[in-house]
């Protein structure tokens, strides 16, 4: 290593200072750091790039980056223990100004030059290294004496602003952390990081010491006020051999019939709670950053990282900007294309396009409130560009009007398309495809409002009109018929739906073929319908297809699939096949968490529903809390809900039917719950019989 110490002058912008933390610690902490460090500093754009080896117990990450022997390494060279042990002398000496926490500790940094104890790790890249400390007979003894406690109680912002003093000199900064949990550990992850990187295994006790880390680093933040900052987190998955040491995803996606709940999951509602983000999804992540901790058992420094290339190359994709873990490729992309175009003088319709595709992704992802800002901002620069009748200009306006509906703001959604369907019969005539796409939404949007026999009319209307200019297998008059049969079937006029949705599913099956998404989707439908109606041996043949061809194009972990083996799972239990039930039930819990929209909130979907509804009713808007209570009353599996909840939900559904008079809504919803209820008590029954035999 270059001894020479850094010159470096302060950045025009700070950078980022990131803590790699695992809880057994080890090679696989120091490998993907230095592999990650060596890259970064290969760019000149990421430049320069500090590594801080603060794991004091273990000392080894200088190997990593440095010469390989030990007879090579400068032992009088100083390091953290040495930097620290003369910020506290420091302290005792009284070099403190009065004045506010940071203004002590920044009197403190001043009196130590962190440059003396800061060396050129490598030659030809901007990669600079500040060890554990000097390694003489007297190291051991330096580094137990260190009480990060006690350093806190003299000075409390002292970590916060040392690690805010070297992120003003180096682009990224990255820490080794000690493993476990300790003073030394809350120092590294709670006090000084931007980001933290936590790795963990299937070892017992590996995946709770990070969650155990992470909570405690966010609850301190969240409480502390002069800590309020955020903390961005990457899990990173550490395995024998990759990927290929979870080859059916057990370890990865849980198995509820085991009792595993799965890495995936457990991290999602950790990402949920702490961020407050929907539906934060990591397939794109996991599926993008696996190591495999064989290969990081030795060190292999070098330009690209050695066996860890691959690893930190993928890492980067997100770490470089800042990307959140839960932000696809082809998301974090046309984020930064929003970036550079804002940048521009005037972006315009460039940036409108950019806009509603990432708004069209967060919606499919269901972050339903980003999408709708997206979409609103993509559709108000329409506007202001190409005027109220322009194509691009009512497309934003369709998908502002698709997401509101599909979201239940009935009546925002019925202003939308009202409007489009005024600006397109205007712009293109009362039969062109957009036009009568724009009555269709009116019609469904109606539909849900409770104004049915106007619903119907306008379905009927465009159905009329499709078939009278494009016949009967055209994509637009079967998506017509299909709207028109769903409207049907949430009025409970099934007979008629089932006829209609027949001849849809017929018909895109000549025209799309069996395992197009849309006839994937009129089946799903169809096979529902039919669990209502009782011919539960119809609906199971058809779920089972839909089924096969969604795990065969789809992949059996695709959130399309999720949803088909869940509605196959119902009618199992419907028909009194556990067996089936346990069976088809060991995917990833999460799709109860992810799904309001097809019709089978989860617990915590649940619960956010009720309360949505109790604010309808409390602000009376009458409309929206019928479409509302309509829709869980027909959606919700009853038997799955607990007790407090389900009584909550009940009460309230029926006291909207109450309010306007629909008593016969009223007796449907008690006769479904007493109905729900005797099949769970069969089930129970059937339970009891097959223990017994």
């Amino acid at each position: 290593m270059d001894k020479n110490h850094t010159m470096l002058s302060e950045l025009d912008s700070p950078g980022a200072v990131t803590t790699f933390y695992a809880y057994e610690g080890g090679p696989a902490r120091n490998g993907l750091l230095a592999a990650l460090a060596l890259q970064l500093a290969s760019d000149p754009a990421q430049g320069p790039v500090l590594v801080i080896d603060w794991d004091l117990e273990s000392p080894a990450l200088h190997h990593y980056l440095g010469p390989w022997r030990d007879d090579d390494v400068d032992v009088q060279a100083p390091g953290l223990v040495d930097y620290m042990g003369a910020l506290r002398e420091a302290l005792r000496q009284g070099r403190k100004s009065g004045g506010s926490a940071d203004a002590v500790a920044d009197a403190v940094l001043d009196a130590v030059d962190w440059r003396a104890y800061v060396e050129r790790a490598d030659g030809r890249r901007p990669l600079y290294l500040m060890r554990a400390g000097r390694f003489d007979d007297s190291y051991a003894e330096r580094a137990g004496q260190l009480d990060w406690i006690a350093l806190f109680d003299a000075c409390p912002a002292l970590l916060r602003r040392f690690a805010a003093r070297m992120a003003s000199h180096f682009r990224h900064v990255l820490v080794a952390s000690r493993a476990g949990r300790s003073a030394a550990v809350s120092a590294c992850t709670t006090l000084v990081p931007d980001r933290l990187v936590g790795l963990f295994t299937p070892a017992p006790g590996s995946l709770d010491g990070l969650e155990g880390v992470v909570r405690r680093a966010i609850e301190y933040r969240c409480t502390h006020e002069e800590e309020q900052r955020p903390l961005l987190l990457y899990p990173v998955a550490c395995a024998a051999d990759g990927a290929r040491s979870d080859p059916i995803q057990r370890w990865r996606r849980g198995d509820p019939a085991q009792g595993l709940a799965g890495y995936q999951p457990r991290l999602e509602a950790l990402l949920r709670e702490a961020y407050g983000v929907k539906l934060p999804h990591l397939d794109s992540w996991f599926d993008g950053v696996q190591l495999p901790i064989c290969d990081a058992a030795v060190p292999s420094p070098g330009i690209d990282g050695g066996a860890l290339a691959r690893p930190a190359a993928q890492l980067m994709s997100w770490f470089v900007h800042g990307h959140f873990p839960w932000h696809s490729p082809p998301e974090f992309r046309l984020r930064m294309a929003i970036a550079q175009k804002r940048a521009e003088a005037q972006p315009g319709a460039a940036l409108a396009g950019l806009l509603a595709r990432l708004g069209a992704l967060c919606e499919a992802q269901g972050r339903t409130g980003e999408a709708g800002e997206l979409l609103r901002e993509s559709l108000a620069l329409r506007l202001a560009d190409l005027g109220d009748e322009h194509p691009d200009t009512r497309a934003a306006l369709a998908a502002v009007a698709a997401l509101q509906l599909a979201d239940g703001q009935l009546d925002k959604a019925r202003h939308a398309y009202e409007v489009l369907a005024q600006a397109s019969t205007r712009s293109v005539g009362a039969d062109h495809p957009d036009t009568l796409a724009a009555r269709s939404g009116l019609a469904t949007t109606l539909g849900r409002l409770r104004e049915h026999e106007r619903a119907l009319a306008l379905h009927e209307q465009v159905v009329a009109t499709c078939e009278r200019l494009w016949g009967d297998l055209h994509p637009a008059t079967l998506d017509s018929l299909e709207a028109l049969a769903a409207s049907l079937s949430e009025q409970h006029e099934n007979e008629r739906a089932r006829v209609l949705f027949d001849r849809v599913l017929d018909g895109r099956r000549r025209l799309q073929g069996g395992d197009h998404e849309d006839t994937l989707r009129c089946a799903q439908r169809l096979a529902q319908l039919l669990g209502e109606m009782g011919e539960l041996g119809n609906a199971r043949r058809l779920l089972e297809a839909v089924l096969r061809a969604r795990e065969r194009y789809d992949g059996a972990w695709a959130l399309p699939t999720l949803r088909a083996r869940d509605a196959l799972a119902e009618i199992f239990a419907a028909q009194g096949d556990m067996a089936a039930v346990r069976s088809i039930q060991a995917a990833p819990a999460r799709v109860r968490e992810q799904d309001a929209a097809d019709g089978h909130p989860a617990f915590d979907g649940l619960q956010h529903q009720v309360a949505q509804l109790q604010d309808l009713i409390d602000r009376e808007s009458r409309d929206e809390a019928r479409a509302l209570a309509d829709k869980l009353h027909h959606s919700v599996p009853w038997r799955t809900v607990a007790h407090p909840l389900r009584k909550r939900a009940a009460a309230m559904i029926e006291q909207v039917y109450l309010q306007q008079g629909d008593k016969d809504a009223a007796l449907a919803l008690n006769r479904n719950l007493v109905s729900s209820l005797e099949g769970a008590l069969f089930q129970t029954g059937l339970d009891q019989s097959h223990m017994l035999r």
